[in-house]
């Protein structure tokens, strides 16, 4: 059973956005970017993904998203919760935010339910593009530490090479996550929050890094719908997109897929949380004029 969040607007809804959440945190902190969609008219449905949030507590999972095939599982649940969403507004254009491992979960949402769905427009917040050669390494690793430590095992080896990774280069370093936003206080809540950087099970690893290969794979890119727009947005000091770098091969890589309505912005001086930055109200203001122009 998944754990969701509605916010709706005044008056009827112009059109209906879901949010798609990155990894070791949760729905409920895009709170206060929902309350901005429903100011703009816009209906908001999130969704605490397999294994976090009050989706992990329920099930007594939490930063463990399934023992087997739970990449797949989690793109199917997004899914759903678009078509739930859908139904609650009957005939209204659907739109896609999603952040981080969310939206590498909105990247093969694209391909695989982006018809299905009539998706009218996504944004991809703080992504990837093509994992480096070293990622082979990394779906080793997690493979190893899978026949050590079991599904359900924590990896310190993995925690060091991800989320550790990520802060290195920011010094001096205040907290294990300076890398995500420049906002002292944003980061304190996050670390405060018992549903935010939660460790992830070496499982959870392996079906992520698989999931990347697949995302990448131009057969499968080719079957995004042409004329779908798409605004990719990062910090050009964000790790995760390694400060854009990657998300130019993602742009490149759509382009040869043959999509006519990609568009892209890179923040400069913003790390990983766009909408948790200190410039959080230009990029939330950037995100509702890409979906008013889906629109």
């Amino acid at each position: 059973m998944l754990h969701g969040y509605e916010w709706l607007p005044a008056g009827q809804a112009r059109a209906v956005v879901v949010i798609s959440h990155g990894m070791a945190e949760h729905a409920a902190r895009y709170a206060r970017f929902a309350a901005a969609l429903t100011a703009a008219g816009f209906a908001a449905y999130g969704f605490d993904h397999r294994g976090h949030g009050h989706t992990g507590q329920n099930s007594d999972s939490l930063g463990h998203m399934g023992d087997h095939d739970s990449w797949n599982r989690a793109v199917s649940d997004l899914a759903a919760v678009c078509r739930l969403a859908a139904e609650r507004h009957p005939g209204k254009p659907l739109l896609l935010f999603s952040h981080s491992m969310g939206s590498f979960m909105g990247q093969q949402f694209l391909y695989e339910h982006g018809v299905s769905t009539e998706l009218a427009g996504a944004v991809l917040c703080g992504s990837t593009g093509k994992p480096p050669p070293i990622a082979a390494l990394g779906r080793l690793v997690t493979r190893l530490e899978r026949l050590r430590l079991g599904r359900r095992g924590i990896s310190k080896l993995v925690q060091s090479l991800s989320f550790d990774a990520f802060n290195k280069r920011f010094q001096p370093q205040r907290t294990d996550f300076d890398w995500l936003s420049r906002d002292a206080a944003e980061v304190d809540k996050y670390i405060a929050d018992p549903f935010c950087g939660f460790p992830i099970s070496v499982q959870s690893w392996i079906d992520l890094l698989d999931g990347l290969q697949a995302i990448a794979r131009p057969e499968n890119q080719a079957r995004i719908p042409k004329a779908l727009p798409v605004f990719v947005i990062a910090g050009r000091h964000d790790p995760v997109s390694g400060g854009g770098a990657a998300l130019r091969q993602l742009l490149g890589a759509y382009a040869a897929a043959g999509l006519s309505k990609v568009e892209s912005r890179f923040y400069d001086e913003a790390r990983h949380e766009l909408l948790n930055e200190t410039n959080r109200d230009a990029v939330t203001a950037d995100v509702i004029g890409f979906f008013n122009r889906c629109l």
